[in-house]
């Protein structure tokens, strides 16, 4: 019998079904999806067809897509285990210095599932719905379960990624933030973090899945809709490179996050709402309304540099040190801010949010501005004095992404690098991809293209250069005079 510790891999019978009642998981064997070319290729239908207003942009809605993509993974497969290059700013790169190649056909890849997040049908969901897109595109599997917080980071700490094409992620944000960091932690990261990652949503806010269902140009869905988008992204195979947010803490903690870093408010309903957890995406509106009856100020002090500032500064690349990403635009927390940081007073926050994609969670689509250039991120701030009333028009106004409409005259929106944020009254506390982090002296910076992912688009976003397209026409106010 393995041990705890050990991962638990379920096999499948020749047909593609799940392992029947009763069946001992096999902790060797690999899943495999059907290899009958006869279905190899065929279009999914019903339920796997993506839930998109543009009909004809649906991944996989023919035979003719299938096979056209088909051809085309199989006409630039890689070795496995080949290891990649970095651009002078750190962005990743393939031999060749281009974009990365779609991933193979066939391909296997190793599912990292969470049985008990979200609502607790992670495991039913993956059966019923993402299995049968899988066989039919030709994409074999491993599915190993996570049994307890931090299991995911173990694994891939561990595991011998050369046997996989890319690793997936079932479950809500908080387990691609565990496998980002537990790449991060080993040996050979700069080889390990290229290893193409999937997120398939089954937890709770969904974040990471509802921003690359919208960059794919499918309408906002939720649910078993989302899973079904976000698995014919896989069936699919094209890559693009995401950014990375680079964090350290006070006590010198150093951590990665893939999605969002928030204090006050929002990471107030993230932590607290946990107990909800079985009430899926619902637990974020009942933490909203209970916050909103107790609403909280919070004090500190916010510095950041503005991404305009870098884009008219920016000069040769800094080496990067071979031992770990160096966080080039930041000084040490002991130590002032660069004079030419962005420096907003010690004052009272209700709350403070930096974000790296398009959605706080698959029903908030925080960031209608668009996806910031390689190396940026979202900064949102709310300074207090704003009424209950105000905020809850905010967050209702988030779903649809109108929020910026509002002219809210106590939230501020800039596009930033980097950033640092210091509580004064020791109140709140962070939260990193929805996982809790003491409330303590953190900044951090975007790693730019630092990762790849499965995704609808293969291009990059624009790196920050000055006047080398015409700026898309803000839906935000400029923030207010604040001292340099």
């Amino acid at each position: 019998m393995p041990v705890r510790a050990t991962p638990r891999a379920w096999s499948q019978n020749l047909t593609g079904r799940p392992p029947p009642q009763g069946t001992a998981p096999d902790s060797t064997s690999a899943v495999s999806s059907p290899s009958d070319p006869a279905t190899a290729g065929n279009d999914a239908g019903g339920e796997g067809e993506p839930h998109s207003r543009h009909r004809e942009a649906r991944l996989g809605s023919t035979d003719k897509e299938l096979k056209s993509g088909a051809a085309a993974a199989d006409s630039v497969r890689t070795v496995p285990g080949t290891p990649r290059q970095r651009g002078p700013g750190g962005e990743v790169m393939d031999a060749a210095g281009g974009s990365r190649n779609p991933l193979p056909r066939p391909c296997h890849v190793l599912v990292l599932l969470n049985p008990r997040g979200g609502k607790g049908k992670a495991l039913q969901l993956f059966w019923s719905h993402v299995q049968p897109l899988l066989a039919q595109a030709d994409v074999s599997f491993t599915l190993m379960l996570t049994e307890r917080r931090n299991h995911a980071r173990e694994l891939v700490r561990a595991e011998d990624l050369r046997r996989w094409d890319a690793l997936v992620v079932m479950s809500g944000d908080g387990l691609i933030h565990e496998v980002v960091n537990g790449l991060m932690e080993r040996p050979d990261w700069e080889t390990a973090i290229q290893k193409p990652l999937c997120s398939l949503p089954a937890g709770s806010g969904n974040a990471m899945a509802a921003s690359l269902n919208y960059y794919a140009g499918y309408e906002q869905v939720t649910k078993e809709d989302l899973l079904t988008n976000c698995t014919q992204l896989l069936c699919r195979r094209l890559l693009a490179p995401m950014d990375l947010l680079s964090l350290q803490t006070a006590c010198g903690q150093r951590l990665f996050s893939v999605l969002s870093l928030a204090w006050g408010f929002i990471a107030d309903v993230d932590l607290e709402s946990e107990k909800f957890r079985r009430l899926g995406e619902i637990r974020f509106t009942l933490g909203t309304c209970l916050r909103l009856v107790a609403l909280r100020t919070y004090r500190g002090t916010l510095a950041y540099l503005p991404a305009e500032t870098l884009a008219s500064r920016r000069g040769p690349s800094p080496a990067r040190a071979p031992q770990a990403p160096s966080d080039t635009h930041v000084a040490p927390l002991e130590q002032p801010v660069p004079p030419h940081w962005t420096v907003v007073p010690e004052q009272d926050f209700v709350l403070v949010l930096a974000l790296l994609h398009s959605h706080l969670a698959s029903e908030l689509f925080t960031a209608p501005m668009g996806r910031c250039s390689a190396g940026a991120m979202h900064l949102f701030y709310v300074r207090a004095g704003v009424s209950r009333a105000t905020l809850l028009r905010l967050f209702l106004a988030m779903e649809k992404g109108r929020h910026m409409e509002c002219h809210c005259p106590h939230l501020v929106y800039v596009p930033v690098v980097a950033f640092r944020l210091e509580p004064k009254d020791g109140k709140g506390v962070f939260a990193v991809d929805g996982e809790l982090l003491i409330s303590e002296a953190v900044q951090g910076q975007v790693l730019p293209n630092y990762f790849w992912m499965v995704s609808g688009y293969r291009e990059s976003p624009p790196s920050l250069k000055p006047q080398s397209s015409p700026r898309r026409k803000s839906q935000q106010r400029p923030p207010p005079a604040e001292s340099r």
